[in-house]
């Protein structure tokens, strides 16, 4: 069976309370920013890249303990092929997108609407992972003032 390795990122920025980035696919699904890691680079490379490729933000922070992988089964032109995705937890201060000819929209939401939007449940699962590793984190620093 075919394997395809991606990664790509759970961007927010804080507006005060972080909106995270969901793009609309060409096939209709909303996800994340994402894609397939090229030779000689590594996965947050891909991220990096893909971001800017996606959506033009190429200023963005990856937060510190945030790492998860996603596997998946799909199907192309009736041949099935096992994906693995991993994605990372980034902030950025950019609030304008320029969306690549893959995508027909995109949003900034709040985590509950984001949680609606989203298509797929591992990617809803990413963001709650996400979400509570921002408040752990953020509650950490708090607590150290």
């Amino acid at each position: 069976m075919p394997r395809e390795i991606s990664a790509g990122v759970i961007l927010f920025r804080r507006t005060p309370e972080p909106h995270y980035l969901l793009l609309h696919y060409e096939s209709g699904h909303w996800d994340f920013p994402k894609g397939h890691i090229e030779p000689g680079e590594d996965a947050q490379q891909t991220a990096t890249r893909e971001l800017k490729e996606e959506t033009g933000i190429s200023a963005l922070n990856f937060v510190d303990g945030y790492k998860q992988t996603l596997r998946y089964f799909f199907r192309h032109k009736g041949i099935g092929i096992f994906k693995i995705v991993i994605y990372y937890l980034a902030e950025t201060n950019q609030s304008e997108v320029s969306l690549s000819h893959e995508h027909i929209g995109f949003e900034w939401l709040s985590y509950d609407l984001a949680m609606s939007r989203l298509t797929f449940k591992n990617s809803q699962d990413l963001l709650a992972q996400a979400y509570a590793h921002l408040h752990t984190t953020q509650s950490a620093t708090q607590g150290d003032r």
